[in-house]
Formats: structure tokens, sequence, C-alpha cells
């Protein structure tokens, strides 16, 4: 037997059907972007995968070679951290759209954000299928509820 909400459950659960499909589109999206960084006169180029992850390191030129050791490690980790911040803001161009207004990729990265500030209070579904969930279907409308 089915009754007068099944149809509006039904479209619900293909609601977040819908809503996962996108999610694993998106990941698959967040783990194809990098960011890369080259530092000034080409000493270095770096590339990071979204996760900020190390996956390319070029000496275009010969300029390190005339470099101190401590000043080509600045450059290494200036260059590694401006290739960082790149790929977090192709990943927040990807993520922010989908976030709650005053959330962003960033604060969450940085741990800034409020986590549950992503999931409202209850589970958004119509008010006639709510109280079918808190109380069951009532077949006569007038009935008390038990």
């Amino acid at each position: 037997m089915t009754t007068p909400y099944d149809r509006q459950i039904e479209e619900l659960l293909q609601e977040y059907r819908s809503q996962r499909e996108n999610a694993l589109a998106l990941r698959s999206r967040i783990n194809e972007t990098t960011g890369s960084a080259t530092a000034p006169k080409q000493v270095v180029k770096v590339s990071v995968s979204a996760q900020g992850e190390v996956t390319a390191i070029e000496f275009p030129t010969g300029a390190f070679r005339r470099m101190a050791p401590k000043e080509l490690a600045d450059v290494l980790i200036s260059t590694i951290q401006q290739a960082r911040a790149k790929a977090v803001t192709a990943v927040g161009e990807l993520m922010n759209p989908h976030l709650p207004a005053g959330v962003t990729t960033a604060d969450l990265l940085e741990g800034k954000a409020d986590p549950t500030a992503l999931l409202s209070e209850e589970p958004a579904m119509p008010d006639s299928v709510r109280d079918y969930v808190n109380h069951g279907y009532r077949r006569d409308q007038n009935a008390p509820r038990g």
C-alpha cells in the first residue's frame, strides 16, 4: 500500500542521489586541480596538487647554481607557498558556490569556519513529509495523533 507521501519521499531520495553524484563529480574535479608558481628569474618552478603536495620541481634556468644554499631554500619555500595558494584558490573556485553564505574553502582548510555551518539543523523537506516522518501517516486527518 502506498501513501500520498511516497512520491514526495521518492523525490527527496532522488534529489539526494543527484546531490551525491554531483559531489562525486566535484571531488574528481578537485583531485585534478593543481597550482603552479615560478620564482623570479625562473630560478625554480613548482607544481602542487589540490592537497598541497609538491608534485614537481623544475629548474628552468641555471640561475639556481649561482645562489647560496640558504637563498635557494628560501626561494623554494616561497615558490611552494605560492603554488599552494594558487591550488587553494582554484579549489575555492570549484567549492565556494556550493558552500553556505559566509563560508569559504580557505576558511574551512585553515580551520576558521565552523563545520556545522555546512549543514542545517534539520534536513530540508516539505512540512508534510516532516510531519509524516515525525508522526506517521494518518488516514483520518481529524483523528488524534497517537
